[in-house]
């Protein structure tokens, strides 16, 4: 997830060589976990359904959608309607087993209920923004809507501590705004709707955009005066996050027509971009440790 929305963000902004060679690896590893996935279906149901009940499955469908979302920027449509069909059917499951077993005190994996969901309805925007099928747009109108939906049940779970004492997953608070506001985008970039319906749809990515930076904005300064360690596995929680505010101010901005979220976008991506380095690197030296 991580890596593949940090390839999107180097697509947007022109540096086409190595947000396809950022893509290659996202790739190789998706399909890994899709193997792995089917696999523990099939011969360990009972391993695969205690950890479908967890919100850490639903990444299953948000990585789908990423790939599915980046891979659709390269006019690659057919794989991307595949990956939107495979996810579309595996999200209601893994949705309807995850909320089943929340609770009132859950750390940011619990926003994972509106990226996942929003991550549907990107891909069905940047296909339908693309001219491969307008009847998309219903159906990503409704998923942006239901994601607003889950994100506000989800903060109604969240435990507030977390953003002092989590390990790199509180941050998952800010990526489901940061890919609510991408999906609301895709929306207003698209021909389908005009007039009042348009400016509605460009008010509420704005909002939402606002809302995410605002969320942003104090998980840094969480982290600033009670920093935590960087080795942890999910610190790739932070990174897609902070890849996804930076995507989301790009494609917000050309979407509102606001040039000077552009560059903003472009230094948020800087930062995203280091802190996948920096994880990258870390988690290497912790495995050869």
């Amino acid at each position: 997830m991580a890596t593949g929305i940090i390839s999107v963000g180097l697509h947007l902004t022109g540096f086409e060589v190595i947000s396809v060679l950022m893509l290659a690896p996202a790739g190789v590893v998706w399909a890994f976990l899709a193997i792995d996935f089917v696999r523990r279906l099939v011969w360990n149901r009972t391993r695969w359904e205690t950890e479908a009940e967890t919100p850490a499955a639903l990444t299953a469908v948000a990585a789908t959608t990423v790939l599915g979302t980046r891979i659709s920027l390269l006019g690659w449509y057919a794989p991307a309607f595949v990956l939107l069909a495979l996810a579309s059917v595996v999200w209601p499951v893994l949705l309807y087993l995850v909320i089943g077993h929340w609770n009132r005190h859950m750390p940011g994996a619990a926003f994972l209920v509106c990226v996942s969901t929003e991550g549907l309805a990107v891909l069905a925007g940047t296909l339908a923004v693309a001219g491969r099928g307008d009847a998309l747009v219903p159906a990503a109108l409704v998923l942006a809507c239901l994601g607003v939906l889950l994100y506000l049940a989800a903060l109604s779970r969240f435990d507030v501590r977390q953003l002092w004492s989590g390990a790199g997953d509180q941050w998952i608070a800010a990526g489901a705004l940061a890919i609510t506001a991408l999906a609301f985008s895709k929306l207003t970039a698209s021909h389908y709707f005009t007039g009042a319906a348009h400016d509605l749809l460009r008010g509420a990515c704005l909002v939402i955009l606002a809302l995410n930076l605002i969320v942003y904005a104090v998980l840094v300064v969480t982290e600033v005066v009670d920093p935590r360690p960087a080795d942890d596995v999910r610190r790739w929680a932070t990174v897609f996050p902070l890849g996804m505010t930076a995507v989301a101010t790009l494609s917000a901005g050309a979407a509102a027509g606001i040039s000077w979220l552009r560059p903003v976008g472009s230094g948020l991506l800087i930062v995203a971009v280091g802190a996948w380095l920096l994880t990258l690197v870390v988690r290497a030296r912790r495995i050869t440790a």
